[in-house]
C-alpha cells in the first residue's frame, strides 16, 4: 500500500510544525505573516519526507498570499508518487486577531486521485449521512431540512446549521429562521465548518454555503473517512475564472461533484490547531517543548483519531 500508515506520523509533523511557526504570530494583526510562516515551514517539513509529492492545490490567489503554489514538487525521493493539497493557515484572520479556529491544513492521496481545485468559490453542502438522496445541492434548504429531520429523527428546531456569515448567505439564513433551525454562524474558516458534522458532540448536522474551492476538497478528503455526505459545485465570476478551470481540466463548469469525485482511492488528512477552537486545541509552548492538536484521518485503515502530541521547538531530521 503506497499510502502506508507511517506517513501518517510524518504529515502529523508537517501540520504541527506548520501550527507553531505561525502561532509565533499569532495576535500580531499580520495575517500575511502568519500565513508565511506557515507556508515556509509546511514546505521545509515536506521536503524531509522520503516521497515524490506534487501540491495539486496550494495557497490561494484570491488572498495574494504567499504560495506553495501548484505544481511545485515537495519530498527528496522518487517514490511513493502523492498528490497534496494544502492550507498551512487555514483562517488567516483567527490568528492575526487571536482568535478561535485557526489551523494548518494538509491532504494527501496517491497520485492523480484528489481533484484540482481552482482558487474560486463553491457552492457545498455536508452532514453525517451516508445514504445519498437525503440532502442534495439541488434540493432547496426546506426540503434539505425536512429530509435531514427525517433522517435524524429530530424536529426541524432541534437541529443544528452551520454557515459562513456572509451578506450572500441572507436568503439561506432566512430560509433556516422559518424552519425554526439553529443556526451556527462562523465568520471564517469554512474547513473546520464542514468537518463540525463529523460529530455529534459538535452539535451541527448540516453545513452548507459558499466558501472557498480549495477548502471543499480539504473538508472532503477527511468527510470521506467519516463516511460524510459532502457535494460540491464550483462558482466561476469570471472569464478569468473559467480559463483557468480549464486550463486545470474541468470542463463541465457547473457540474455537481460528489465527494467520490473529489477524493479517490486512499488518503490522509491532518487539521492541527493553530489557535483552539470547536475541532481541536491550539499550541501551547511549555519551555523548548510545544503541544500541538491535530485531527488526523487515514482512510484505508478507517483511522480517525485526534493525537495530542509534545515536541521539541527546535526540529531536526
Amino acid at each position: 500500500m503506497a499510502l502506508d500508515k507511517k506517513f501518517i506520523d510524518q504529515f502529523v509533523n508537517v501540520t504541527s510544525y506548520a501550527a507553531l511557526a505561525s502561532s509565533y504570530l499569532v495576535g500580531k494583526k499580520n495575517k500575511i505573516a502568519a500565513d508565511k510562516a506557515a507556508v515556509d515551514s509546511m514546505r521545509s517539513e515536506l521536503n524531509k519526507i522520503n516521497f515524490k509529492g506534487k501540491i495539486v492545490i496550494g495557497e490561494g490567489e484570491l488572498d495574494e498570499a504567499p504560495m506553495l503554489y501548484i505544481g511545485e514538487n515537495v519530498g527528496y525521493g522518487n517514490d511513493p508518487e502523492f498528490d497534496i493539497a494544502v492550507d498551512p493557515l487555514e483562517g488567516t484572520n483567527f490568528a492575526a486577531n487571536n482568535l478561535p479556529g485557526a489551523l494548518s491544513v494538509i491532504a494527501i492521496t496517491e497520485k492523480n486521485n484528489l481533484f484540482h481545485a481552482p482558487e474560486t468559490y463553491m457552492e457545498k453542502i455536508s452532514s453525517r449521512v451516508k445514504e445519498s438522496g437525503v440532502i442534495d445541492l439541488d434540493f432547496t434548504v426546506k426540503k434539505n431540512i425536512y429530509n435531514l429531520s427525517d433522517y435524524l429523527n429530530k424536529n426541524p428546531e432541534n437541529l443544528t446549521a452551520c454557515i459562513l456569515d456572509r451578506p450572500r448567505h441572507q436568503k439561506t439564513i432566512n430560509d433556516l429562521k422559518k424552519l425554526k433551525v439553529k443556526i451556527k454562524y462562523i465568520t471564517d474558516g469554512d474547513v473546520s465548518g464542514a468537518l463540525l458534522v463529523t460529530n455529534e458532540k459538535y452539535n451541527v448536522d448540516i453545513f452548507l454555503g459558499i466558501g472557498g474551492g480549495p477548502e471543499g476538497v480539504l473538508a472532503a478528503t477527511a468527510l470521506d473517512t467519516f463516511n460524510c455526505t459532502f457535494q460540491g459545485r464550483f462558482l466561476f465570476k469570471t472569464k478569468e475564472d473559467k480559463i483557468r478551470a480549464k486550463k486545470m481540466g474541468i470542463t463541465e463548469l457547473t457540474k455537481k461533484y460528489e465527494l467520490n469525485e473529489i477524493v479517490s482511492g486512499d488518503s490522509i488528512f491532518c487539521a492541527t490547531g493553530i489557535t483552539s477552537g470547536d475541532l481541536v486545541s491550539g499550541i501551547k509552548i511549555e519551555g523548548n517543548k510545544f503541544v500541538s492538536e491535530t485531527l488526523v484521518t487515514h482512510k484505508s485503515s478507517n483511522y480517525k483519531k485526534k493525537l495530542k502530541l509534545t515536541k521539541n521547538i527546535s526540529y531536526k531530521d
